[in-house]
C-alpha cells in the first residue's frame, strides 16, 4: 500500500497525488490519497473505499512511529531514481513531496484520474444550469489574488487593468464572434460590473463559486487565461482546454499559437 501525503493546496494535491497513482498504477500497486481522506471532499475519490479518516490516521500515526518508511520528494534536487527504488523494495510505503513527478506515467492513466476526480454533482449542476444559456465562445479567467501577492515576491499578482487587456486582446482575436468571460477569483473585491466596463466587447460572467464550482466552471470553457497556477492547469486537463498562461503582463505575448493543451504546461510547472 502506497500513502500519498502532502501539505499544500487542493490542485497542488491532486497533481501530487496522481503522479503516485500512475505509478501505483503501473506498477500494480494500491495508492490512497492521505490528504483527501479528510480534505478537499468535492469529488468522486472521496467517496471510494480507499479513500477515508481512518486510513489518514492510520498512514499517520505509523509513519510518525517509524513504522511505515518514507519516500520524500520535497527538494526539487532530491535523488528521484533512488526514491523510486525505495518505494518498489518496500510493500507499504510513505510518498510525499510536491516533487514527485512521473510525468509519462500520469499522461498514461489520465483518464483515469480525471475520473477519480470528477466532481460531485451538487457543486457541478448549479453551475451548469447558469452557463447553459449562453452561446458562442467561452472564455475562463483565473484571476489569482490572495497568496499571489507574495509568492514569487509578487511577480504574477496582476491588477485589473492587465487582466483586462487580456480579455480585450481575446476579443479581438475571434473578431466577429460572441464572446462570454467568466472569472473565476480568490479576491472578493473583483466585480462582473467593473470587468464588463473595462471589457464592453464581452459578456462578462461572475458566478462568485466556491473552489470546487469554480474549478468546474473553468472546466466547462473554451480557452482559459491566466497565471501559474495548477488550479487553471487542473481546470484544463478535464477536456484538454487551450490555456494560456499569463507568464508576463504583457499582452503582445498572447497570441493564438501561445494557447496550449494540458500535457505543454503540465511538464512545465513553475
Amino acid at each position: 500500500m502506497i500513502f500519498a501525503r502532502d501539505k499544500s493546496q487542493m490542485c497542488n494535491n491532486l497533481l501530487q497525488y496522481a503522479h503516485v497513482y500512475a505509478w501505483g498504477r503501473e506498477h500494480g500497486r494500491k495508492v490512497i490519497s492521505m490528504r483527501f481522506s479528510y480534505k478537499y471532499q468535492y469529488f468522486h475519490i472521496c467517496h471510494t473505499n480507499l479513500t477515508g479518516f481512518g486510513w489518514y490516521l492510520l498512514a499517520k500515526y505509523l509513519a510518525a512511529l517509524k513504522l511505515l518508511p518514507t519516500a520524500s520528494f520535497k527538494h526539487s534536487d532530491c535523488n528521484r531514481e533512488a526514491l523510486e527504488q525505495k518505494m518498489l523494495r518496500h510493500k507499504h510505503i510513505v510518498v510525499s513531496g510536491w516533487n514527485v513527478r512521473f510525468y509519462d506515467l500520469f499522461i498514461k492513466y489520465r483518464q483515469e484520474i480525471c475520473d477519480l476526480f470528477q466532481i460531485d454533482p451538487q457543486y457541478t449542476e448549479p453551475v451548469r444550469q447558469k452557463m447553459k444559456d449562453y452561446q458562442g465562445i467561452r472564455l475562463g479567467v483565473h484571476i489569482r489574488r490572495g497568496d499571489y501577492a507574495e509568492w514569487n515576491d509578487g511577480i504574477y499578482c496582476y491588477d485589473d487593468d492587465t487582466y483586462a487587456r487580456h480579455i480585450n486582446r481575446f476579443a479581438v482575436m475571434h473578431e466577429g464572434k460572441e464572446v462570454h468571460v467568466y472569472l473565476s477569483t480568490n479576491d472578493p473585491e473583483v466585480t462582473e460590473d467593473h470587468y464588463q466596463q473595462l471589457c464592453p466587447q464581452v459578456h462578462v460572467h461572475h458566478l462568485q463559486g466556491s473552489a470546487p464550482e469554480d474549478l468546474f466552471m473553468l472546466s466547462e470553457c473554451d480557452y482559459l487565461i491566466g497565471p501559474p497556477s495548477t488550479f487553471s492547469l487542473v481546470a484544463a486537463m478535464y477536456k484538454d482546454i487551450p490555456l494560456y498562461r499569463m507568464d508576463t503582463p504583457n499582452t503582445e505575448a498572447m497570441t493564438p499559437e501561445a494557447f496550449h493543451l494540458f500535457d505543454y504546461w503540465f511538464r512545465r510547472i513553475i
